[in-house]
């Protein structure tokens, strides 16, 4: 590993004091990567290939930490070779809707800064406003709500936010505020941090209130001649309906009928975004807006008919207080409706759920599917609206894009935006863009040679530059990518692991969810070259074949390998589309200017800097291959192939065998165990001799689809319930993936539901469609074969409470009537001797299913890890760990994998519900979460690294 001979000499007298600045129970983590900086020479001296980039034998400092522990860990932070380290606050959560959002930003941060020249502390403000320090283990919880109710024991909670600030003052250099919405965008944060005069990454106080305000940045907007969007303003006043109509007829939209677009004026995300009609449904749905207490104030605009919305990251590569704002590749946000099947959204919009969560609704085009002297406009325009309000460091600017046809007579004046090609129209500005690992800073930053690390560090650098105490020791860039320019040096003989993930199962975007993360997580190793890769779709495959079906053909399946912007997708249709797209050879040629407009653009005012060492992704192309090619290419390269893909061959044995046939080391179970666990009736069999030591199973009936379709679904459910002696039944497919078309039944109608879904091939049956209150329910597509029917387990209800007449505090609600509780354990380790980690206890937030998105998908779900000890005490939680290693080492697993059951927290009885060999490894995965509680703690990049070694050790 290369020194960081690049950052500045530390200065003792710009250091300020931290003794006392932590009370003892503080789980502040003071834990130091092994990030480092980019090498200043080629000849830059490396530390031994088997050293890990990050965590190099650095513990987590925990609550119960002496002062004299936090003294030791800070002195280790201070670097190498007397280097000043930049100590950076990373806050996020606040009050509003997004801080989910915010918790799964602040995760990406911290997996991508942190190095021995940047130590971060992670922060978090409640709904309440109340502010904690947290440990760094506590970002990778899913959701905010994992650890709430814990945070009074866990954390050091501040007395007030002024303790708070003066806790900042002397504990970080910098903050990097990562909260959404309220608090983070609208200037609360700001102006807390400018009163103590704490340097911040970001805008001002005064410039975000005015920039956050939808109402009153478009008023600006129009002041500096920029083209806007007619709206109108509603605060609750019984004069409105005559002065909405008003304005209607003003507009020439019809009062009765008209579409509009209403929105809160300070929320982000889309959040409260809805399509109206006529004067009354706007006010209607305005008012129930204020009512829910999203916002006070609401905006009614003129919907956009034939627009093309856009979205473009400016960054400031000026110096200090110089703004010299560039505009990166704009990203075109194409809603399609295809696969909608609720009438309720004829108008599709860009809301909350198409943001965050994988849809084939939304399709995104980097750089758009625009006219070229358009995209030069959208920049352009960005870039000045930038400066004008007098935003600092980075932005997301949101718009519209209007061509010749659409209808634009509403929208007056020769202002900035009209051309021969069509209106842009700028609508919503976001101070603090959202930074999931796909999110639009990563695509358009990756778009022109910035790694996640990079962009992240560029910002921050900018930031110092502001403050002149701390702008020489602001840190350097670091290695990120396997698909790194030249100008930064690799070790001369990486091993290569290529990670595929895809495929066609229904959970093909959880496994594009799960590769992207471990390829990330990945990167951070010196001696690796990761490589991502992705199994394409393939009509004549199904994860419903039979094996002696799939063994037929499937190598000659597609397996694309993918540059590292092209990876950066929601979907996997998506990363299709951009490699077909990407090699296209005329849009290959646009791409490829634009992209040098832009970094000509940036390097313009970055090469200024002596910390800028250039742009570390190249402008690689696709690479597409046979399966057996690839296979092929992995057993040339002397690869480990690390398998992300859920269902379908990455997990009934079938890639499995082919890798195995060429000698290949591939991470996971083997073949035989594969077969099984995918098997849920075989994995059943194989553990039902297991009784006697409190392994259980539960009895299933198993159907033919078709079989389902030539009976009354009144006389199946009479023969299911009376075999099964239960009332209610849980039917799944019997070889998919876990959580696809799992679903609660309750009576026969429930049963016709589900049979006339699987009939009509819907991708998803709709929340609320049984007669049980459910959520979303994914269904495999094709429809499965064959389907099991199992007696539905009660389990205890686990809710939470925030509203506690004690105060503030979150508290677990749980009644224990039952005494059985849903849990979910990964196992790791090698073939015989597998070793549990920390169970989670599962909480379900919709219905009695765990969906898709609860599982995986970070900001949803809540897991409680470990389980609290008023839920299980620790000897039933061993009992049942012991019987889980049981589980693992009876079914041959090896590597890793994740079992789901229901524990009894009395006896810690096991029943099993399934195993999955490819589990979730997804930014938020509760696998994360265990491996964490472990002591001492494995963070995702360990963690992902020994699960690759027990990979790559299978034949040695």
């Amino acid at each position: 590993m290369a020194s960081s001979s690049s950052s500045a000499a530390l200065n003792p007298t710009l250091v300020r004091n931290n003794k006392g600045s932590l009370p003892q129970k503080t789980p502040y983590s003071t834990r130091r990567h092994g990030f480092l900086n980019f090498p200043s020479t080629p000849s830059s001296s490396k530390r031994s290939l088997n050293c890990e980039r990050r965590f190099c034998g650095v513990g987590v400092v925990k609550a119960s930490a002496t002062t004299a522990e936090l003294e030791v860990a800070r002195d280790r932070t201070a670097g190498d070779e007397g280097r000043r380290v930049l100590r950076v606050g990373l806050i996020c959560g606040g009050p509003s809707a997004e801080r989910g959002i915010s918790l799964n930003s602040a995760r990406s941060v911290l997996d991508h800064i942190q190095g021995d020249d940047l130590h971060v502390s992670a922060y978090y403000i409640d709904c309440n406003l109340k502010p904690y320090a947290i440990s760094s283990a506590q970002v990778y919880s899913n959701t905010p709500a994992d650890f709430d109710f814990k945070l009074e024991s866990l954390a050091q909670g501040f007395e007030s936010l002024s303790d708070f600030v003066e806790h900042l003052a002397t504990s970080v250099d910098i903050v990097f505020p990562v909260i959404h919405g309220r608090f983070g965008e609208d200037g609360g944060i700001q102006e807390l941090l400018e009163k103590s005069n704490i340097p911040f990454v970001g805008t001002q106080s005064n410039e975000c209130r005015n920039a956050f305000d939808k109402y009153d940045a478009s008023s600006e907007l129009d002041k500096q001649g920029f083209v806007t969007v007619p709206s109108f303003l509603i605060q609750g006043s019984e004069s409105e309906e005559t002065e909405l109509s008003t304005w209607f007829i003003t507009n020439n939209i019809d009062v009765e009928q008209g579409k509009v677009v209403v929105k809160p004026t300070r929320a982000g995300s889309s959040i409260g975004v809805t399509v109206a009609y006529g004067v009354t449904d706007s006010l209607t749905k305005a008012n129930a807006i204020i009512s829910e207490g999203i916002d006070d104030k609401v905006i009614v605009e003129i919907f956009l008919e034939g627009g093309r919305e856009f979205t473009t990251i400016v960054l400031d590569v000026g110096s200090g207080f110089d703004c010299q704002p560039v505009a990166l590749l704009p990203t075109e946000v194409e809603l399609l409706s295809h696969g909608i099947a609720d009438s309720s959204e004829k108008d599709i919009i860009f809301n909350y759920r198409r943001k965050y969560l994988p849809t084939q609704q939304v399709a995104y085009h980097t750089p758009p599917h625009f006219p070229e002297d358009v995209i030069t406009n959208i920049r352009e325009g960005a870039s000045l609206l930038f400066q004008r309000l007098g935003l600092r460091d980075f932005a997301r600017i949101d718009g519209w894009f209007l061509p010749p046809s659409a209808h634009t007579s509403y929208l007056t004046g020769n202002k900035f935006g009209r051309s021969e090609s069509g209106t842009i129209v700028f609508t919503d500005i976001n101070l603090i863009s959202g930074m999931e690992q796909t999110s639009f800073l990563f695509q358009q930053a990756s778009k022109v040679g910035f790694s996640h690390s990079n962009i992240l560090r560029t910002v921050i650098q900018h930031a110092c530059l502001r403050f002149p105490d701390i702008r020489q020791a602001s840190p350097s860039p670091r290695k990120e990518s396997s698909q790194t320019n030249k100008a930064f040096p690799k070790h001369q003989n990486p091993r290569k692991v290529f990670v595929i993930f895809g495929g066609d199962t229904s959970e093909r975007q959880v496994s594009l969810m799960s590769g992207t993360n471990v390829w990330l997580n990945l990167q951070s190793f010196d001696d690796l070259e990761v490589i991502p890769c992705l199994l394409a779709p393939s009509n004549e495959y199904s994860s419903n074949m039979d094996s002696d079906e799939t063994n037929s053909g499937v190598s000659s399946r597609m397996v694309w390998s993918l540059p590292y912007s092209v990876v950066l997708r929601h979907t996997t249709e998506e990363v299709l589309d951009a490699c077909i797209e990407a090699i296209e050879p005329v849009r290959a040629v646009l791409t490829s200017r634009l992209r040098s407009q832009v970094m000509d653009d940036i390097l313009e005012g970055l090469k200024k800097h002596d910390w800028f060492r250039g742009f570390d992704i190249s402008d690689d192309l696709p690479k597409k291959y046979s399966l057996d090619q690839w296979i092929k290419q992995a057993k040339q390269d002397g690869a480990t192939v690390f398998i992300a893909v859920h269902g379908g061959i990455g997990e009934d044995g079938t890639l499995q065998s082919l890798l195995e046939a060429e000698g290949v080391p591939y991470t996971g179970p083997g073949v035989a165990a594969s077969k099984t666990c995918m098997d849920k009736v075989a994995t059943s069999v194989a553990l039902e001799h297991l009784t006697a030591e409190g392994v259980l199973t539960i009895s299933k009936d198993v159907r033919k689809k078709e079989d389902l379709s030539k009976m009354q679904p009144v006389e199946i459910w009479k023969e299911l319930t009376s075999k099964l002696r239960s009332k209610t039944l849980c039917v799944k497919p019997a070889r998919d993936g876990c959580s696809t078309g799992v679903a609660r039944l309750c009576c026969d109608g429930d049963l016709e539901v589900y049979i006339k879904a699987l009939e009509s091939c819907l991708p998803r049956i709709q929340p609320n469609s049984l007669s049980k209150a459910h959520g979303m329910i994914e269904m495999p597509i094709p429809p499965p074969k064959l389907l099991i029917f199992e007696p539905f387990v009660e389990t205890d209800e686990i809710t939470f409470s925030s509203q506690l007449s004690s105060g503030n505090a979150h508290e677990l609600l749980w009644k224990g009537n039952s005494r059985w509780v849903e849990i979910t354990v990964g196992v790791i380790g090698k073939r015989g001797s597998m070793r549990s980690l920390t169970p989670s206890v599962t909480v379900k937030e919709n219905g009695d299913i765990l969906s898709l998105e609860e599982k995986f998908q970070g900001g949803t779900g809540i897991n409680l890890t470990p389980p609290p000890l008023s839920i299980i005490s620790n000897e039933a939680l061993e009992k049942c760990k012991s019987r889980i290693e049981l589980i693992a080492n009876t079914l041959h697993l090896e590597g890793f994998s994740r079992i789901d059951a229901f524990v009894n927290v009395d006896s810690g009885e096991v029943l099993i519900i399934e195993v999955n060999t490819v589990p979730g490894m997804t930014p938020s995965t509760v696998l994360i979460h265990q491996a964490l509680a472990n002591q001492p703690p494995m963070y995702p990049h360990r963690f992902f690294r020994s699960l690759l070694d027990f990979g790559s050790e299978r034949y040695l």
